[in-house]
């Protein structure tokens, strides 16, 4: 089935990101303008959601309908509660400041890993390395940070498979001498990573962005994800990967460079370094943790 992108809002000229589905609303980061969008695919409605985001880049739902967002140029992780109000939950590692977080996934014991790039802002002091961050939720209601990779110099989207025993991630590095790869690691018991595998290698064209988790009617899981840009290989595309890295699939969009998507049932929907909403009706479905 080929997909027939079209936009649904009118292109807002500057990088969107994060669309996350809350069962009435697509939210989405608009990053340079500090803002978290919504889009009502009933009516077509796109109103301001939040405000003062800090740069907010990836964001997500843990199971109980809870907000978290990533505040790159605040240099924390967030939840946004349903008043309007927001809480820092994980800034620092060891007690040093984190970077600026990129994209997040939640799985269902509430668990956070998040990407954090040392690249992406001058920090002062903090740590002086990029890396992917857990966040566990402590009694208190705080939470605990704590490192598990040490081999990636440029983290972007993060994805659990459908037994969260298994963390996708994008080696989204655009240095020439770094990589950019779609790699594999085991969950270990105690939220460690561990036996990282490449799935598939871009070699010197832009790897992923973001990805998401979708199923046939079979129930057969995929990864999909935003690659592609304009200045090498196939160009902008939404890429179907088996949950062993093997291409299936490559969805040319109207856009350079897609940045991340997320499905409402079987119409997926796609953001934009140039500020696009797309949607495609698609032959899977999406997987999402909640609703």
């Amino acid at each position: 089935m080929s997909w027939k992108f079209k936009n649904v809002i009118p292109n807002l000229g500057s990088i969107t990101e994060g669309p996350c589905w809350n069962g009435k609303l697509l939210l989405f980061s608009n990053i340079a303008n500090n803002r978290i969008l919504s889009y009502n695919p009933s009516n077509n409605q796109v109103l301001e959601y939040a405000s003062n985001t800090g740069g907010a880049n990836g964001l997500n739902y843990n199971l109980e309908g809870e907000l978290f967002a990533c505040e790159g140029n605040n240099r924390n992780i967030s939840i946004y509660y349903r008043d309007g109000s927001k809480r820092s939950i994980v800034d620092t590692l060891n007690g040093e400041k984190i970077n600026s977080p990129n994209d997040l996934a939640i799985n269902k014991k509430g668990t956070i890993y998040f990407s954090d790039r040392v690249g992406d802002i001058n920090p002062e002091q903090g740590i002086n390395f990029s890396a992917i961050i857990s966040a566990d939720k402590q009694p208190d209601g705080s939470y605990k940070s704590t490192r598990r990779t040490f081999d990636t110099s440029m983290p972007n989207g993060l994805l659990f498979n459908d037994n969260e025993d298994i963390l996708y991630v994008a080696q989204s590095d655009y240095r020439a001498d770094q990589e950019r790869e779609l790699r594999s690691y085991d969950i270990n018991e105690d939220g460690s990573l561990s036996n990282m595998k490449i799935l598939h290698n871009f070699g010197f064209h832009r790897g992923i962005d973001g990805m998401t988790l979708a199923e046939d009617k079979s129930g057969e899981k995929y990864i999909v994800a935003a690659t592609g840009w304009e200045i090498s290989g196939p160009g902008g595309n939404i890429t179907v990967f088996d949950i062993n890295g093997k291409i299936l699939q490559n969805h040319k969009t109207p856009c350079e460079r897609p940045t991340n998507c997320t499905f409402i049932g079987n119409k997926i929907y796609v953001t934009s370094i140039a500020g696009h909403l797309l949607e495609a009706e698609t032959d899977l479905r999406g997987v999402l943790l909640w609703p």
